[in-house]
């Protein structure tokens, strides 16, 4: 499914993508400022987040609960190779039934799940996207 959209329709495409998920695990392939942090800020917040999020960058990984649930937002960016983030349990995660949303996955192409979604966002200009879902 493709979407062109504008920064402010980020609630809308939010709900798009989760009426359209058939898999709690999405990775984010985007360069750097197109919107990934900001996409999943807003897909955690419609998961039931009241609390603020932000970005894993420094940390990998943020956890949040929702009703129950875990959520995690990884952002891999920082890892040198597929070694550290099998030494993080990045695989245990997806052990559990939780949502996991990845900025920068191709860090660990080999320890993801066959089961995801793949969420690719072009920048058309600096209020423009384009995202792929599949």
């Amino acid at each position: 499914m493709e979407l062109n959209y504008y920064l402010t329709d980020l609630e809308q495409v939010t709900e798009v993508l989760l009426s359209k998920s058939q898999h709690k695990v999405w990775l984010f392939d985007a360069p750097m400022g197109a919107g990934k942090t900001t996409l999943i800020k807003s897909i955690v917040k419609k998961l039931g987040v009241d609390e603020p999020t932000h970005s894993p960058t420094f940390s990998i990984v943020n956890e949040y609960q929702s009703n129950g649930s875990k959520i995690y937002h990884f952002d891999l960016y920082r890892l040198k190779n597929e070694a550290e983030a099998y030494d993080i349990g990045l695989e245990e995660y997806f052990e559990e039934d939780a949502w996991c949303f990845i900025e920068w996955p191709e860090q660990a192409l080999n320890l993801l799940p066959d089961e995801r979604h793949l969420v690719t966002i072009k920048i058309i200009d600096e209020q423009t996207r384009v995202l792929n879902f599949e």
